[in-house]
């Protein structure tokens, strides 16, 4: 009989699938993190043969499941759907979940040719309505385990892309407050620089907002909003605005003097962006009292953006790691850890590339590098 023979060969059987699943190079997890799998199936089909040669099919189908399913309330559905979750959390394919239980049939047909035992016809039909119930129950469990995992993760997506517009918004209305907060002192009036600042910052402001309706479109294939723009009047617009928050900061701003016939062709607001956040971040964690320096550079056909400060250095560990989405090494963690990240997607859509440089014991620099006009 077929269960006696499965009984008695148990362990060479499960050596076999060991074995076929090892040459097709699919990485195996210890044995201990998979409580279910073909094992646990193996003793579920000789459970519904014994049954099945001593009492009504009937009773052997509460085991395994009827032919044709549905069998997830089957003693065999249940190990197969916590089968199928195992091997989606360990990261493994649907191909292997399917190959886990060819890989027992085949051994156990091959085991039979070789010791020349016979399996009988209903013994056999057995045999596979357990297996296709088994890869029916895995595979379906697999690939709801795998709709969770990309909805998890489109939920991430979306929640990174409200924190950017959050922590955008967050920074001008700051820069707003300042120029309000100085205008009220009376020291400076709505016509001045301030109130200049105020503006652009009430702009940009607005331009946040295009641009996130702007999203929509966006998604649909549309071209970015990409012009050719004057570096040295577009530098002139961040260093006004950036002075105020230098001051706010207690620290000092220096530009370097700019060729006035240097262009580049860009999406305005994704740079300004860009330029403004690594500003920021440079006036958070310069040392009280130190210069923040903005530089350009031509190396090339490429205009280099480099922003240095005095910060000290570098924490420890990969630089990469700074431009994960909420990472936030410094003291001061008044923001959310999303500006760098921010820039670096910002650069990278207008062709350009974003790093960062440690200068041990005196502070770094984030270089923004751009094709030249």
């Amino acid at each position: 009989m077929l269960h006696e023979f499965l009984s008695l060969h148990r362990t060479s059987l499960i050596d076999r699938c060991k074995s076929k699943s090892a040459r097709r190079f699919v990485p195996q997890p210890d044995h201990k993190e998979l409580e279910f799998g073909i094992p646990l199936f193996l003793d579920q089909l000789i459970k519904t043969l014994k049954i099945e040669q001593t009492a009504s099919s009937q009773q052997g189908m509460a085991v395994s499941g009827a032919a044709g399913g549905p069998s997830q309330f089957s003693e065999l559905g249940e190990a197969a759907t916590q089968h199928g979750r195992e091997l989606s959390l360990h990261g493994f394919t649907v191909e292997q979940v399917v190959h886990d239980y060819g890989d027992l049939c085949q051994a156990i047909t091959d085991l039979a040719s070789e010791l020349d035992a016979t399996i009988e016809t209903e013994e056999f039909r057995t045999l596979n309505r357990c297996l296709d119930n088994g890869i029916a129950d895995a595979v379906t469990e697999f690939s709801h385990q795998r709709k969770m995992i990309s909805d998890d993760r489109e939920s991430q997506a979306l929640n990174q892309r409200l924190g950017f517009v959050a922590h955008e918004l967050r920074n001008h209305i700051n820069t707003a407050m300042l120029a309000v907060s100085y205008i009220k002192l009376g020291a400076v009036g709505f016509n001045g620089a301030t109130g200049g600042v105020l503006d652009r910052s009430l702009q940009s402001l607005k331009s946040i907002v295009d641009h996130s309706l702007a999203d929509v479109r966006m998604a649909a294939g549309l071209p970015s909003r990409s012009r050719r723009i004057n570096l040295a009047d577009f530098i002139a617009g961040i260093q006004s605005t950036a002075a105020l928050e230098a001051q706010s900061r207690g620290c000092e701003l220096s530009v370097a003097e700019i060729d006035p016939q240097l262009f580049v062709e860009v999406d305005e607001g994704l740079l300004s962006s860009a330029l403004g956040n690594l500003l920021q971040n440079a006036f958070k964690f310069t040392g009280h009292g130190t210069r923040v320096s903005l530089s350009v550079h031509i190396v090339g056909d490429r205009i280099r953006l480099d922003v240095q400060d005095h910060c000290g250095g570098l924490p420890p560990g990969n630089p990469e790691d700074l431009f994960l989405p909420f990472k936030q090494n410094g003291a001061d963690k008044s923001g959310v850890g999303l500006g760098l990240s921010i820039c670096r997607r910002s650069v990278e859509a207008n062709k350009g590339v974003l790093t960062v440089r440690d200068l041990p014991g005196s502070g770094c620099v984030f270089s923004i590098d751009l094709p030249r006009r």
